[in-house]
């Protein structure tokens, strides 16, 4: 076990994780510079395509240090955006320490802090480093400064590198075999396992990626899973190199993975620990702290037929993805489909993408909410994140909304228009200090509802892409919300009705509105859209009436012979127009989703 150790790469978003792990793979020599491609342990084509890591990813490098001995170090990748921090906190429970990267030209930023708490709050050991040094704005002195006086790390333990050239990268290995304790744990002991993560593989069942912290495992052996009871015959074990790696057992200490042909998704949940069936441990490990969701939003098939694919794929999804949870829901508009919660709204389009992509399911989303507290007239408390669940407004005594401290560093340039974007979206209590010349750390407290629409999305434009923002929610506060549903030709349609600020509550709709307008497809009769708050109406647009050419076939004649066909024909209307049905398609739904670009 002295050979062995397990680490963790952390850092704000586009810090150099990836690449790091990148370099370190190549110089212990795990694949050939043919087979190399970039962001190596990123998978996923999404993960690609946004340049973003969203799963962290588990590798064991073998690697000889200067003093001859060969060392086993489990690296573990992890992601950078606040939405995916729970996928950080479960890799770290399999960490004895870590590397906090923070890049050479842009300092401590949001997310570096974040991350430094979470791997203090898991007792890590944390080697600081500094990255991009080739970079010509790269000031290591600085951010060296900033390190010993914000984060409170020791400045002789800082490396120096450059992920992308390899420059200082064989000093950060030697900083981890000196500097990082082995793992600790007895080979003796009953055998204890902590999952840290699962996938399913349709060949093989489920695949759980997990941490020996007592005892050892063989094929072969008898194991349980604690929390469920389930029960099952272990087929192979073996470790992470860029495919699996079978191998005789794992051990106390060491990080891999077990196949046992688990074909039922649900008796492998992360954070459950696993024991021999004959010499049980005596306690199962603590596992995860329940992760709450932020955002919620429901997901419906366009088919109806994809109901239980898509009840089967969310199931799949919520093993690799701890941080999604779902219930059943129905809309008259829509069918059946799920109430799903997510960490953010850069979460939700993740798991869209991945359902459509990895399980071929077309989906449309409601517009997402936050969860609201109602106090009712009998004293009694509703929490509600789903519109249709808008109790009756003569029983509501107050409402509250859950509000967040965001912490946004900038530029010192663009304080005026990150302060207007704040104001805008009715932030308050706005605070801001200077952690560095020329950068300026803004913090206010705004409704969480007004942050997880596009308000990071604009945040980035307004600050060309120098802006970065995290936030912790505060508490819930009164607030004046209302119900604001959306009317086509005098029906409501619960799928895109939401809850709005009052003073938000016009515009939100006439945009809607409008968006509606361009995409349903016009009739042979007018179609009123208007949104509404209870029985009064706040907006309307008109889609007119296609008008078919009546008195195309009278070629001269009596003028009355035409006046007749045309009273025949709006006659018509009138009838077809109160019995007509509105058929929205369905990017009708994903355009009110798109909130306006001015």
């Amino acid at each position: 076990m002295d050979h062995i150790r397990n680490f963790s790469i952390i850092a704000h978003i586009d810090h150099g994780k990836s690449t790091l792990a990148d370099r370190m793979i190549q110089m212990c020599g795990l694949i050939s510079d043919r087979e190399f491609k970039d962001q190596l342990l990123d998978t996923m084509d999404i993960e690609r395509e946004r340049g973003i890591t969203i799963k962290s990813q588990t590798i064991c490098l073998p690697y000889t240090a200067k003093d001859g001995k060969t060392y086993a170090l489990n690296l573990v990748d992890t992601p950078g955006h606040v939405d995916f921090s729970y996928e950080v906190s479960r890799a770290l429970a399999s960490c004895e320490g870590a590397l906090l990267i923070v890049d050479a030209a842009q300092g401590v930023e949001a997310q570096t802090l974040a991350n430094l708490y979470l791997a203090m709050e898991n007792d890590l050991e944390i080697i600081p480093v500094i990255n991009k040094i080739d970079l010509p704005s790269a000031e290591p002195e600085a951010v060296s400064l900033q390190i010993e006086e914000d984060l409170g790390l020791d400045s002789s333990m800082i490396q120096l590198c450059s992920a992308k050239s390899g420059q200082g990268v064989d000093n950060i290995f030697e900083a981890i075999i000196n500097y990082l304790p082995p793992p600790e744990g007895d080979p003796a002991k009953p055998l204890q396992i902590l999952i840290f993560d699962a996938n399913y593989d349709p060949y093989r069942g489920t695949i759980v990626s997990c941490r020996v912290i007592n005892g050892s495992v063989r094929p072969g052996d008898l194991i349980m899973f604690m929390s469920t009871g389930a029960r099952h015959r272990v087929e192979e074990v073996g470790i992470f190199r860029i495919k699996k790696q079978p191998c005789a057992h794992l051990q106390a200490g060491e990080v891999g993975y077990i196949l046992a042909g688990i074909k039922s998704v649900s008796d492998a949940r992360p954070g459950d620990t696993i024991t021999h069936i004959d010499s049980p441990c005596s306690a199962a490990l603590p596992g995860f702290k329940e992760i709450l969701p932020v955002v919620f939003s429901s997901l419906y098939p366009i088919a109806s037929d994809d109901y239980e694919d898509l009840a089967a794929a969310l199931d799949k999804l919520q093993l690799n993805d701890a941080a999604l949870s779902f219930q059943k829901d129905s809309s008259a508009a829509l069918g059946f489909g799920f109430r799903c919660g997510f960490l953010g709204l850069l979460h939700l389009e993740v798991v869209q993408e991945r359902l459509e992509r990895e399980f071929d399911i077309s989906l449309i989303l409601t517009v997402p909410s936050v969860r609201y507290r109602f106090i009712l007239s009998d004293r009694s408390e509703l929490m509600v994140d789903n519109p249709a669940h808008f109790p009756d407004p003569s029983k509501i005594t107050a409402i509250e909304e859950p509000y967040i401290r965001a912490s946004i560093l900038i530029p010192e340039r663009y304080m005026g228009v990150v302060m207007t974007l704040c104001m805008e979206r009715r932030g308050e209590h706005t605070k801001y200090h200077y952690p560095a010349p020329g950068r300026i750390e803004f913090t206010c407290e705004l409704p969480l509802a007004e942050a997880i629409y596009d308000f990071y999305d604009r945040l980035k434009s307004i600050t060309q892409g120098y802006g970065s923002f995290d936030y912790e929610l505060l508490d819930y506060r009164a607030s004046d919300l209302v119900k604001l549903d959306i009317l086509v030709n005098g029906e409501v349609v619960d799928a895109l009705s939401q809850l709005v600020h009052r003073s938000n509550a016009r515009p939100r709709g006439l945009s809607a509105c409008e968006r509606l307008k361009d995409e349903i497809p016009r009739q042979m009769f007018k179609i009123a859209i208007q949104a509404a708050i209870g029985n009064t109406i706040i907006a309307r647009t008109t889609i007119s009436a296609l008008r078919k050419d009546v008195t195309a076939k009278c070629y001269g004649g009596d003028i009355t012979r035409k006046r007749k066909l045309l009273e025949k024909q709006k006659a018509g209307k009138k009838r077809m127009k109160t019995v007509g049905n509105v058929d929205i398609p369905q990017s009708a739904f994903l355009a009110v989703l798109k909130r306006d670009a001015e």
